[in-house]
């Protein structure tokens, strides 16, 4: 019996991320000077979308 084609996933169940988590923003905004550890807050930090690499 074979497997209906929908069933398949061949490893995409997680999909592409649109959005860093917050210390992947954390990192990233530091490098472009736009976040000081202890003067800005970590919380409220704008979007970052992942970039492909």
């Amino acid at each position: 019996m074979s497997l209906n084609r929908s069933l398949k996933t061949k490893g995409n169940l997680a999909g592409k991320r649109s959005v860093m988590t917050r210390a992947e923003r954390i990192e990233k905004l530091t490098e472009d000077q736009k976040f000081e550890a202890g003067k800005t807050s970590p919380l409220g930090l704008p979007k970052t979308q992942v970039v492909e690499k």
